[in-house]
């Protein structure tokens, strides 16, 4: 065998063995250039130059092809070199017998790997194709290079320094170079490619450069060290890749985390600032100010409250989002600070809303404590006034002493008057009660001016025990003296005595004419009418006694005319006066009309009352069951089997539209609800429903919504990370739809082990409970659907992991156990590699450089392996 033909057939030997190196099919060789002296001279430095890259590996090299591969021995050499195995121990002796066996181990081996040393076939074209398409793809970007073969493309050098410059942009600087330049161009790359790449110098720029058609073999030998120089580059670029994919869903998922844990804080003090303000039953002094603090409490549930509870709903699909993109990326479940999970902030706003509820009963029922008082003041001056008014010179009229020059007629006369202001007295016993208990309520009901109250209470107590004291005392008197009193005037005292009864009558009726009252319902007006309108008609009545006083007066002045009788200017019997009947009945019909106007008034304020119960009560019927009909709409949507997830989203977003669309019958029934308010109405026959059970159930429905739309986008989410197949979660749905017998989106425990059951799992009782442990960690004794699909994803895709992770640190490192800040800063972009750096731990051992980072510990940390 001759040393060119040991150099072709090993050649293509080491292309076999390799599966990446490439040569031309011996169909395809130019017989005339094999038999070319120049072309036999630049293969046999293109392949000696080719071995020594090798042998340089093992500390040899070779000179002569003929000479050095004579004996076997560097063939031998390097095979194990190229192929990375022991051959069979050479022979040492310098016999021809010894040379030729080694190179017959040598051939024995090539063999062995299936190498053809005659004739290529489809798998080395293919090869061939493969190097040549992967050179087009480094070359595209770059101009003048067009690589289309393995000879005449190659003639400028412009294609190989774009090699180099592709994978190594700092070596080669591309802008500078000329087309016009071709031995410049190639000496260029030659000599970066020894020095920095270990590619040795196998052609000549002024061989190529001057050969209309450069060797294809030689150019195809040279150009695939490139390919191997720069294999381990790509997968450097890969563990990159993959390392930034990672560091980018770690970088994102502490970007949620610190959004949740910004939101969970503002919204807990956004409570904690609520609370106290809800929780001051101070009451104020006022019916205004109390009026005032519920239009406080409006703008509050209507303007401030309404963010809030989106905040709470968005708080809630973060975590969700979050917890779902932690668990499809193998990461640990997100743990937010103390306090601040979304129990804790669920019972939060559990705790607002009790205060809440709480205190607008308080202040409805402070509002009605205060009509109530002002009512009850009113009346109280009302009353005093005209007691007082009664009582204005009483005291002075006892205290005269006219019974100690009068006659004896005069005496009786003084006797029979001051029995009849006693009756009088009596009949005011009663006023004077009342005004004592009006006080008494007052005081009771907390009345902000009690003090008042009870000084003029006390007064008119005091000034009536001095008027009975006083009236005992004149008594007294005028019976020392009664027996001088004979002659008694029986007209006279008949019309004192029915005068007296008859002008309280009149006095009584002049008050409840014009007292106060409150009612809340026409059936309380009707009965204060009915006071009014008993049978026969009071006022009938009375007229027939006024007449029949006014009869005794004028048969008074028609005796003292017959018989002489001398008629005093008063009835010395009573201080009531013909004229003051006759004004107080003038009085009494004057005020009769403006009472029933007073009624006929309230009486429509209340039919408005009862037209605003029942506008509300009509909207309220219609929007409580709207309300729960779509929360169930929304749950059967959520597990309906029909469509893919990116339809049912479609349809839970145009019922989510719809929602929002409804919300003007809420503002509009709040519009009835506040006038309700103001008109002080307070309860309403005509619904079940009340503006808090409306707001609880919209405020609900769009949590809902909102979180079922969450559940969805999260499926979604995860069955495209998890590369999960429509048919796939279509399975899973119908699972669970026939398992969920109550149809209300879970199954008992019982249930679920049926459907796994059904779905081929093998289920012993210790693994069913780990699964347990899994879809309901907080043993609420259901499963949802969110769980189901979480689980049935996590055991049916694949995840990236630590340990992959680790392993593309370990490439970026060239294989050693730690990284170095300067490695990370040249293979990673300028964020990750900060990331990196700042996170990373201190290599801990004797063979790295100071500096050196512990990348297993941080890969580690990245999925919760580790306590970083």
């Amino acid at each position: 065998m001759t040393a060119i033909e040991t150099q072709v057939q090993y050649n293509s030997s080491y292309l076999m063995i390799s599966s990446e190196d490439y040569m031309v099919p011996e169909e395809d060789w130019d017989r005339d250039l094999l038999l070319d002296p120049a072309w036999e001279k630049q293969q046999r430095k293109t392949f000696t130059a080719w071995c020594n890259s090798h042998l340089r590996k093992a500390g040899t090299q070779i000179e002569n092809i003929e000479e050095d591969f004579r004996n076997g021995l560097k063939l031998m050499l390097l095979l194990e070199v190229i192929s990375g195995e022991r051959l069979p121990k050479p022979d040492k002796g310098k016999m021809r017998f010894h040379k030729i066996a080694n190179v017959n181990k040598a051939l024995d081996f090539i063999s062995s790997k299936g190498v053809k040393l005659v004739s290529i076939g489809a798998e080395e074209t293919s090869a061939k194709e493969g190097l040549l398409l992967w050179c087009q793809r480094k070359t595209a970007p770059y101009r003048n290079v067009n690589v289309q073969n393995f000879h005449i493309s190659w003639k400028d050098g412009l294609a190989l320094c774009a090699l180099i410059h592709r994978h190594r942009p700092d070596l080669i600087d591309y802008s500078k170079l000329r087309k016009d330049d071709p031995v410049g161009n190639l000496n260029t790359a030659f000599e970066v490619a020894e020095k920095f790449l270990d590619i040795p110098k196998m052609l000549d720029a002024e061989d190529i450069v001057n050969t209309p058609k450069p060797d294809e073999k030689a150019i195809m030998t040279y150009v695939s060290c490139f390919y191997h120089a720069f294999a381990g580059a790509e997968q450097a670029e890969t563990a990159a890749n993959r390392i930034c994919k990672v560091l980018a869903v770690n970088q994102e998922n502490e970007r949620l985390m610190e959004e949740y844990e910004k939101l969970a804080s503002e919204l807990l003090e956004w409570i904690r600032r609520t609370i106290p303000w809800l929780e001051n039953r101070v009451a104020e002094q006022t019916m205004q100010a109390m009026q005032q603090k519920l239009e406080d409490f409006r703008d509050y549930r209507r303007v401030h409250k309404p963010p809030k509870v989106q905040e709470k709903c968005q708080l809630e699909i973060n975590f969700n989002t979050l917890q779902t993109k932690l668990r499809l990326s193998n990461r640990p479940a997100f743990m937010p600070s103390e306090g601040k999970m979304v129990s804790d902030i669920a019972n939060a706003w559990k705790g607002l809303e009790q205060v809440e509820k709480g205190y607008e009963e308080w202040l409805l029922t402070e509002i009605r404590r205060l009509e109530r008082l002002d009512h009850l003041a009113e009346k109280f001056k009302q009353k005093c006034s005209l007691h007082e008014a009664w009582t204005t010179g009483k005291q002075e009229l006892l205290s005269l002493k006219d019974y100690e020059s009068a006659s004896l007629i005069e005496i009786r006369a003084l006797m029979r008057k001051h029995e009849a202001f006693e009756s009088d007295l009596a009949a005011h016993q009663d006023r004077v009660e009342q005004i004592a208990a009006i006080a008494q309520e007052l005081n009771e009901l907390d009345y902000h001016d009690a003090a008042t109250i009870n000084a003029r209470c006390q007064g008119i107590c005091d000034q009536w025990d001095n008027l009975g004291t006083l009236t005992q005392k004149r008594r007294d008197s005028l019976e020392r003296v009664e027996k001088l009193c004979e002659t008694i005037d029986q007209l006279y005292l008949e019309f004192a005595k029915r005068a007296a009864p008859f002008n309280n009558w009149m006095d009584g009726a002049m008050e409840d004419l014009k007292d106060m009252f409150i009612v809340h319902s026409i059936e309380e007006i009707q009965s204060l009418k009915a006071v009014f309108s008993q049978t026969p008609p009071l006022h009938l009545l009375a007229d027939k006694e006024r007449v029949a006083i006014m009869g005794i007066q004028n048969e008074i002045l028609k005796i003292a005319q017959t018989y002489g009788i001398k008629v005093l200017g008063e009835n010395p019997y009573t201080v009531i006066t013909p004229q003051d009947i006759i004004n107080k009945w003038e009085a009494v019909k004057q005020l009769g009309p403006m009472r029933d106007q007073i009624l006929q008034e309230e009486v429509a304020r209340q039919q408005a009352n009862e037209r605003l119960r029942r506008q509300f009560a009509a909207q309220a019927n219609i929007i409580g069951p709207w309300i729960q009909t779509k929360m169930e709409e929304i749950s059967h949507v959520s597990i309906d089997i029909a469509g893919s997830l990116e339809e049912q989203m479609n349809n839970l977003k145009q019922y989510e539209q719809n929602i929002i669309n409804y919300k003007s019958n809420i503002d509009k029934l709040e519009g009835d609800h506040q006038l309700s308010q103001e008109g002080l109405i307070f309860d309403n026959k005509h619904t079940n429903y009340t503006m808090e059970h409306v707001r609880v159930g919209w405020e609900q429905l769009l949590t809902t919504i909102a979180r079922t739309i969450n559940e969805v986008e999260n499926q979604i989410l995860t069955r495209d990370a998890k590369g999960i197949s429509q048919e796939q979660l279509n399975e899973f749905r119908a699972s669970f739809n026939h398992f969920d017998r109550k149809r209300n989106g879970m199954m008992d425990p019982d249930d679920f082990r049926a459907c796994l059951i059904s779905m081929g799992y093998d289920l012993g009782e210790v693994e069913f409970a780990r699964i347990m442990t899994l879809v309901d960690p907080n043993n609420t004794g259901v499963v949802t659907f969110q769980a189901f699909i979480d689980f049935m994803t996590r055991e049916t895709a694949e995840t990236d992991t630590a340990e992959q992770v680790m392993a593309s640190f370990k490439i970026l490192a060239s294989d050693k156990t730690y990284i170095t800040v300067e490695e990370l800063k040249r293979e990673l972009p300028p964020e990750q590699a900060e990331y990196c750096i700042s996170r990373m731990t201190r290599y801990v051992g004797s063979d790295a450089p100071p500096g050196a980072l512990d990348y297993t510990s941080f890969s580690s940390a990245l999925y919760g392996e580790s306590d970083l």
